[in-house]
């Protein structure tokens, strides 16, 4: 029996990432419940600070505003940082939802 996630990716890290500062509790399946600090998010995935102990492969579930709970899995770790892959990509609507949800800087939120 093979442990963590199988991860076949092709890279996606040029994907528009959108800096974030929001703290959230990840359920590990095996750690439990984690506290991790996204720093960046895109429609693909995110990157955590603070990550120590967090393994490639490893899987997580966290909870997003706009779309509630999703699987994600790490796909690379660097000293205390790493970063996740969702288990589906998020809507672009739903996406920009969060990303006004959790945006730092209101002047760099999109206008209504």
């Amino acid at each position: 029996m093979t442990v963590g996630a199988q991860l076949s990716v092709t890279d996606l890290r040029r994907a528009a990432r959108h800096p974030v500062d929001f703290p959230v509790i990840a359920e590990h399946h095996q750690r439990g419940d984690l506290k991790l600090h996204i720093a960046n998010i895109s429609a693909h995935g995110f990157m955590v600070d603070g990550a120590e102990g967090i393994e490639r492969g490893d899987r997580v579930i966290i909870r997003l505003p706009e779309i509630g709970r999703i699987e994600a899995y790490v796909i690379w770790t660097r000293d205390d940082r790493a970063g996740f892959q969702f288990e589906r990509i998020i809507r672009l609507d739903d996406f920009m939802r969060i990303i006004e949800a959790l945006q730092p800087n209101p002047r760099l939120r999109r206008a209504r």
